[in-house]
């Protein structure tokens, strides 16, 4: 780019990631920049990323999205967190909840005092004091004052992109139908210039976005940014997905049930369920993973089974030269724990804050690589946490990932709990301690000690301090109305009843 100020923005990809990319520029941006977007009817989307997590309502903050509304239009429902089903052994059950769990000092967390409670033969089980993953499994839910209830949605992911279309044209981004034929690039700089269309129209820019999916049209086959692939932690490499008609009330959580080379999803909005198996081709095949699917799903079938393909990693740079990645052709790590939608918004915010008046700085584009990688790798030890720390040996690919060699940095993170019950984290990584702490409990590490501050509480006053936290959560679970009633006063979508 020359020191021109920087006017146009080409976002070449819709779905998810291209609207959301759309809708946050136009909305903080509009008045200044010219944004035009390029999708293709013919091109579908992947379409499946229906679960979220909580950065999700900052996001609708940002763009003074009205949540009834929204909710209504997506038949969503509310996410207290996940229940995983056989992860650690077989017929054994965990909860990874939204919320904090009891009360922390200042020189430990709660878990400390809960440690010593279970030591002494005071507490409960860890999840008695969290009010989120009381409400889940009580299958209640409403929003609390001071947002005092950690939540997020199930949405319609086909319809999410729809609606951000809608809400981002009236803030002047043009829609261009079309596939991308050509990625034209500057000869002098290598940058891009311009996009051309099979019908033969130019778009010219000054900074594009790719959103293009997994083949990364303009940072991979153009710019040749390179691919982390990290399948030799995160062996899974395939999904395939079907919806349901719901059978009974939506439940306000993902259940996430492991199962012989993989683990199944079940997604519920107000009128259907969204189904999935993500699984190991080495050690299933297509078909069988769709036949363990169809066995294990309830209600009448609205969608053929799908098959998706994918390649767990990372693009090892996400910004190159005037190009920007967002979504899939970022990289990609699989739905676990809902992080895709998430990975897509860090994305987009992380770009808006570096977004160049004029000439792009190279320390830009250094930091926000170095950034992306850092996200990118914490998020990917959380979802190999959950596959390696298990007990499970009954088939191949459980004793594949009980053997295999970790990252040396979620292996110290799993040393450090399992020592002294500490969980550090960095100020900006996602995941909190608490998740930390719910999934490696869970998933069968027992502290061998806990802080010494905990030790300075009498019996009696631990038993108090630990009874009142869990009856205060008691108190407020039982106030809340069920989660359907909720759904039916606050966004009822109608759609039940068709």
């Amino acid at each position: 780019m020359t020191n021109k100020q920087l006017r146009r923005v080409v976002i070449a990809g819709g779905g998810t990631a291209g609207w959301m990319t759309a809708a946050a520029l136009s909305k903080t941006m509009g008045q200044v920049l010219d944004i035009c977007l390029i999708e293709s009817d013919e091109i579908g989307t992947v379409g499946v990323g229906e679960a979220t997590i909580p950065p999700i309502i900052i996001f609708h903050r940002l763009l003074d999205i009205n949540e009834q509304k929204f909710m209504a239009a997506m038949h969503a429902t509310f996410k207290l967190g996940i229940s995983f089903e056989n992860w650690r052994v077989l017929g054994e059950t965990y909860f990874h909840s939204f919320g904090t769990s009891g009360t922390d000092h200042w020189a430990a967390g709660f878990q400390h005092f809960w440690l010593r409670g279970r030591e002494r033969g005071l507490a409960g089980e860890y999840g008695e004091y969290c009010l989120e993953l009381q409400a889940a499994l009580a299958q209640r839910f409403a929003h609390l004052p001071q947002n005092g209830m950690n939540y997020a949605f199930h949405l319609d992911a086909s319809l999410y992109a729809k609606y951000l279309r809608q809400f981002s044209e009236p803030y002047g981004v043009r829609r261009i139908e079309g596939k991308i034929v050509e990625v034209r690039t500057d000869s002098a700089t290598g940058a891009i210039a311009s996009l051309r269309l099979d019908s033969g129209l130019e778009i010219e820019g000054d900074l594009f976005v790719d959103c293009s999916g997994f083949r990364g049209l303009l940072i991979e086959q153009t710019l040749h940014a390179g691919y982390e692939d990290w399948t030799h932690w995160l062996p899974c490499d395939s999904a395939v997905a079907v919806q349901t008609k719901s059978v009974g009330d939506p439940l306000p959580y993902t259940r996430s049930i492991a199962r012989e080379a993989g683990w199944q999803w079940r997604i519920p909005l107000q009128h259907r369920v969204g189904n999935g198996l993500v699984y190991c081709s080495r050690y299933l095949s297509d078909e069988q993973a769709k036949q363990t699917l169809l066995a294990n799903v309830e209600g009448e079938l609205l969608t053929e089974p799908r098959v998706l393909k994918f390649r767990a990693g990372r693009r090892l740079r996400q910004w190159v030269k005037n190009c920007v990645a967002i979504g899939l052709s970022s990289g990609f790590i699989e739905p676990l724990e809902s992080t895709s939608i998430h990975l897509i918004q860090r994305g987009i915010i992380r770009m808006m804050q570096m977004l160049p008046n004029a000439s792009i700085a190279q320390s830009d584009v250094e930091e926000f690589n170095q950034q992306a990688k850092l996200e990118f790798e914490q998020i990917r030890d959380f979802i190999v946490l959950h596959y390696h720390l298990t007990e499970r040996q009954d088939t191949p690919f459980w004793r594949h990932c009980r053997g295999m060699e970790i990252p040396a940095t979620l292996a110290h993170r799993m040393r450090l709990f399992r020592e002294t019950g500490r969980v550090f984290r960095t100020a900006n990584e996602l995941f909190a301690e608490n998740s930390w702490i719910q999934v490696m409990l869970g998933q069968g590490i027992s502290p061998e000690q806990y802080h010494p501050v905990a030790g300075v509480m009498s019996d009696e006053e631990l038993r108090t301090f630990l009874v009142s936290i869990k009856s205060r959560v008691d108190r407020t679970v039982a106030q809340l109305p069920g989660h359907r009633r909720y759904l039916d006063q606050y966004c009822d979508a109608g759609a039940k009843k068709t």
